[in-house]
């Protein structure tokens, strides 16, 4: 018998969707689902993102809907952003323990308790009036050390309204360490910390920018990577680990494959990656012109990153997304 055509039929084991179904290698499951939630402050009513269709700013109570319905839908966890009214140059509403982002936190976990792992944002950017991730100083660039001292401020206040995970976003150079000292001294040695790893300086961050409404003035090129670099990722993740992160992530998601796959190759800890705004919104603008299949796309896309190696993926389609695959 040779090895060769004939005998060798690779299609044999693409003929039916039960057997494409039994021999597939990649798997997504709904629990491996993360989603990103917007809530706002001072509004009555969800508000659309234009550039984001289908995604919106929630008030309090959409938001409560919301993480029930991601939960009966079989979803992992959920991201928090809060998008306060008032913002100024350090973020104070950040820390506030009645700020939005704490009241949302307060709101979800009492509504779905544990069904969902609880996740908030850990970043000053949707609370500055300058969009930074962080405190500036007198020369207009970001502090690295002034912005840890309101990280570590930022994860008891979250702790303390019940967050199961915080997500620390602003790649500030320290910030696990730091933070794990802030939880475990606070008596939080229970809450999680997700490493936002390497997130990359994207130009697909624009609608985010829309969802939070975001006063950045210039670019976040000084701390979030540059596209160029792959390598650096692994030295960044080297350094989390030391610093004590739970778990891992790569930002964005689609763009960063490569990335995605050597991170996982070598992490010791769960790997995340997010799909972010930008890569959603170009397959719903493609599937809004008739240009490709949007529901194959998604489950497509989705695909791909867990091919890659992400064990969860943040997506703001997870909802749909899990009810697809059941």
């Amino acid at each position: 018998m040779s090895a060769e055509f004939p005998y060798v039929r690779p299609r044999r084991l693409r003929q039916s969707p039960a057997m494409r179904r039994l021999v597939a290698e990649t798997r997504l499951h709904p629990a491996e689902l993360i989603l990103p939630a917007f809530v706002s402050e001072g509004i009555t009513a969800p508000k659309p993102i234009t550039s984001m269709p289908g995604v919106v700013q929630h008030t309090r109570d959409t938001l409560r809907k919301a993480a029930v319905e991601a939960a009966e839908a079989g979803v992992g966890g959920i991201m928090l952003f809060g998008l306060p009214e008032v913002k100024d140059a350090v973020g104070s509403e950040g820390t506030n323990p009645d700020g939005i982002l704490q009241q949302a936190i307060r709101d979800v976990v009492a509504e779905v308790g544990d069904q969902l792992v609880v996740m908030s944002d850990l970043c000053l950017d949707e609370f500055t009036d300058h969009g930074h991730c962080g405190v500036l100083a007198e020369d207009g660039s970001v502090d690295n050390d002034a912005t840890l001292e309101r990280y570590a401020e930022m994860a008891v206040v979250q702790a303390e309204a019940g967050v199961h995970v915080v997500g620390p976003s602003g790649m500030m150079d320290g910030q696990i360490a730091v933070i794990r000292r802030a939880l475990d001294e606070a008596g939080h040695q229970d809450v999680s910390i997700l490493a936002y790893t390497a997130k990359y300086a994207s130009a697909l961050y624009g609608p985010f920018r829309e969802a939070v409404n975001s006063s950045l003035k210039g670019d976040r090129k000084s701390y979030q990577q540059d596209p160029a670099n792959a390598r650096e990722a692994l030295r960044e993740l080297e350094l989390d680990l030391a610093e004590g992160a739970d778990m891992v992530m790569v930002k964005p998601a689609m763009l960063y494959l490569d990335v995605l796959r050597q991170v996982a190759d070598v992490s010791p800890v769960p790997v995340s990656a997010y799909q972010i705004s930008g890569e959603y919104a170009m397959v719903e603008a493609a599937a809004a012109n008739g240009w490709i299949e949007r529901e194959r796309t998604i489950l497509e896309t989705l695909t791909s990153i867990r091919r890659a190696g992400a064990e969860q993926i943040l997506t703001y389609w997870a909802v749909e997304a899990a009810r697809l695959l059941k």
